[in-house]
């Protein structure tokens, strides 16, 4: 609701000063948390002063919710969240992420739609949305990115490292920026500032590579795009992860699962800290600090995010970082499927005998401002009324939430106007997405077999079968000139105690004997042309010494893929990670240390370009 004030005051005239405000309180007059012409740190006092127990508690957790409108049906893991509007309404819960897409004039109705539920609450404090990476190509079975229609299509991140140019990562961020604000999306949950110094981790193509370095520059750069010289209306808020660096788990284990250990036999433990430096001195809105257990740094022996040295002494005191430090998700409870098994467990590393109220003491004891993926709002209240934890705590934590919920603009308007999709389905955007995928691939061999010509006749083995039509294929090796095959770092083979574990996948980096016998014998037939699609380092000696050419791809469209090979441009990406040449090499490297596989099939930086 709109309101007017007319302010009458003489000086050699009468003069009449007219402002707008937005009675959030619904008192009738203008509280200073409403007034846009006082300060933040003004506002933010006046807000939190007049907030409840309730109302302070709510705003400390960020959920994943379902994005829901006449028609909508959450499909999967979205299926079973819990509802906005009674999470906003109920818990006074004001940070929320989606993982659901939709088209976006369905997504910006449905924005705007939670918009106002909030601003008839008792403050009317507006909501912010988060979301993990949505630029990618399309994957089903992964819960933490998501694909929206109407966005432009970029490699991944480690396709960004293959790249390795922190200008074309910068203009990155700054379209997603204006691809998300179109659509209501105020926070990022990322970049992921993690090193990939261990092959086996299920989560290495969410990182830029094995470089700290290169890894440090790529994440200045992707957050300065995100939030700009200086966090405003315009800005999406960043939350690098995972503090204080999660590439080193133990044999290649998450630790979004038990037993959750990061390790350092290599002793590198500050190597894993730079990227995170380098946001620091971009003003990194956010941080959020992985599950595990960082075994050997501190003698808490317990997970990063309850572990006072991490979060105080390292994070706050060392790095002088007062942002905003928001826990990863569901560390306090299980996530439940409906038919009550386990999604995910409680990653509460060294507080399992624990209840629910004393891991949420310690992780406020320990410093976190936000709790992820947890809807304990309740609790955290009772907590507070029986004095367990302060309300001064609280408030301290609030100050630094609410200064960003400011910054944004959105307690002066939260709501997006339909104009705000015409920066979608953006040409311009398209075609940098577009140049971006081809910068990422890395030409790894080439016997004089590319580029190919258009008329030459190809057998397309992993390829979209439309897509073949327009080319001259084959449908017998036989009758081809060459065989075309396109595979994935392999998952599965291990045994999976949750459903999330299947989905994140994980398992050896190797071949089944079965697929490496069949290529074998295609590469008897005609010369093999082979795409990696690499979301881990994957071990394939065995297939590379019988192909012919080889490509390393990142989440790169097929269309773009077929265009290099055909030669409508030359490859010029750089490996971003090295590619050991069997188990044995990679069982024997240190989890903490980078390019220290033994005999690699390919070393970090490798790529070679059509004239080498």
């Amino acid at each position: 609701m709109q309101k007017k004030i007319c302010l009458l005051f003489f000086s050699l005239i009468l003069s009449c000063s007219i402002q707008e405000y937005r009675d959030l309180n619904k008192n009738g007059k203008l509280d200073i948390y409403e007034d846009k012409n006082q300060s933040v740190e003004n506002r933010v006092n006046d807000l939190i002063s007049q907030m409840t127990i309730e109302e302070k508690a709510g705003s400390v957790f960020i959920d994943i919710t379902k994005v829901t409108f006449e028609g909508s049906e959450s499909k999967g893991f979205a299926s079973f969240l819990p509802e906005t509007v009674s999470s906003i309404n109920q818990l006074k819960m004001n940070h929320f992420n989606i993982i659901d897409s939709y088209e976006p004039i369905k997504m910006l109705e449905w924005y705007n739609n939670i918009q106002m539920v909030a601003e008839k609450s008792r403050l009317g404090i507006p909501i912010t949305i988060a979301t993990d990476p949505r630029h990618g190509a399309p994957d089903e079975n992964s819960p933490i990115s998501v694909n929206t229609s109407s966005f432009s299509v970029w490699p991944s991140s480690l396709g960004m490292g293959a790249i390795g140019d922190e200008n074309i990562v910068e203009e990155f961020g700054n379209i997603v920026r204006q691809e998300y604000k179109s659509i209501g999306i105020n926070l990022a949950l990322g970049p992921m500032a993690d090193i990939s110094t261990e092959p086996r981790w299920t989560r290495v193509d969410g990182t830029f590579g094995e470089d700290a370095y290169i890894n440090a520059k790529l994440t200045a750069a992707y957050i300065k795009g995100l939030q700009g010289k200086l966090i405003n209306q315009e800005s999406v808020l960043a939350m690098v992860k995972h503090f204080p660096g999660s590439g080193s788990v133990e044999n290649g284990n998450d630790s979004h699962f038990p037993p959750g250990n990061h390790v350092y036999p290599g002793d590198n433990f500050d190597y894993h800290l730079l990227p995170f430096e380098a946001a620091f001195d971009v003003g990194v809105s956010s941080v959020m600090p992985y599950y595990g257990i960082p075994v050997g740094i501190s003698d808490k022996k317990m997970g990063a995010s309850f572990d006072e040295y991490i979060i105080n002494d390292l994070l706050r005191d060392k790095y002088n970082f007062d942002g905003i430090i928001c826990s990863d998700w569901a560390l306090i409870t299980d996530r439940l499927l409906p038919n009550g098994k386990i999604f995910k467990p409680a990653s509460a590393f060294g507080l399992e005998d624990k209840t629910t109220e004393e891991r949420i003491t310690k992780l406020m004891n320990a410093g976190i401002d936000m709790i992820g993926g947890e809807s304990l709002a309740n609790e955290l209240a009772d907590l507070i009324k029986s004095d367990i934890i302060s309300e001064q705590r609280i408030d301290q934590s609030l100050r630094r939430i609410m200064k960003e919920k400011f910054n944004l603009g959105l307690f002066d308007n939260p709501y997006i106007n339909v104009d705000s999709l015409n920066k979608l389905d953006n040409e311009y955007f398209v075609q940098k997405g577009i140049e971006a995928q081809k910068k990422s691939l890395v030409l790894l061999k080439n016997n004089n077999i590319l580029p190919i010509k258009k008329e030459d006749k190809i057998f397309f083995d992993g390829f979209n079968n439309e897509l073949v039509k327009n080319y001259n294929y084959s449908d017998k090796p036989e009758n081809s000139d060459y065989i075309l095959i396109k595979l994935s770092s392999p998952t599965g083979r291990f045994e999976a105690k949750y459903e999330m574990q299947k989905m994140l996948g994980g398992g050896p980096l190797d071949f089944i004997p079965d697929e490496i016998m069949r290529i074998k014998k295609l590469a008897k037939i005609k010369p093999i042309i082979l795409v990696m699609s690499l979301k881990r380092p994957t071990i394939f000696t065995e297939i590379a010494s019988v192909s012919d050419a080889i490509i390393a791809d990142f989440q790169v469209q097929d269309n773009i893929l077929l265009q290099m090979i055909f030669g409508e441009f030359s490859p010029t990406g750089k490996l971003p990670f090295e590619l050991p040449s069997s188990t044995e090499a990679v069982k024997n490297q240190k989890e903490d240390l980078p390019f220290d596989s033994e005999n690699p099939l390919f070393k970090f930086g490798h790529g070679l370009k059509y004239q080498e």
